[in-house]
């Protein structure tokens, strides 16, 4: 078993790959909505995207947002961020920095 769910389902490395970090991008960005107790009207402004699309990270239906799409997201909000991937698929680290 390996901390790659996505890789344990059979995808391959870097399906796996993209797939995580698509994952762990909308969990973050669903943490920093929690942590500055924004509504999602809210958080649609602050990431230049309708409130449909908040709603779809918070309830983790994310098949139709592509990782760019997520990475865009993070840059019209003005958020620093970082993505690392070690030697293996599942070493994955995603970090959003919170300005303010």
């Amino acid at each position: 078993m390996s901390r790659n769910v996505f890789l344990d389902l059979g995808f391959a490395e870097d399906e796996a790959t993209e797939r995580a970090l698509r994952v762990e991008i909308a969990l973050r960005v669903e943490l920093l909505i929690r942590d500055r107790r924004l509504t999602q009207k809210e958080a649609a402004r602050l990431f230049g995207v309708p409130q449909p699309t908040i709603s779809k990270i918070v309830n983790g239906k994310l098949a139709n947002l592509s990782l760019g799409f997520l990475i865009r997201m993070l840059v019209r909000a003005g958020l620093p961020f970082s993505i690392r991937r070690g030697i293996h698929a599942e070493d994955i680290e995603v970090a959003i920095g919170d300005r303010g």
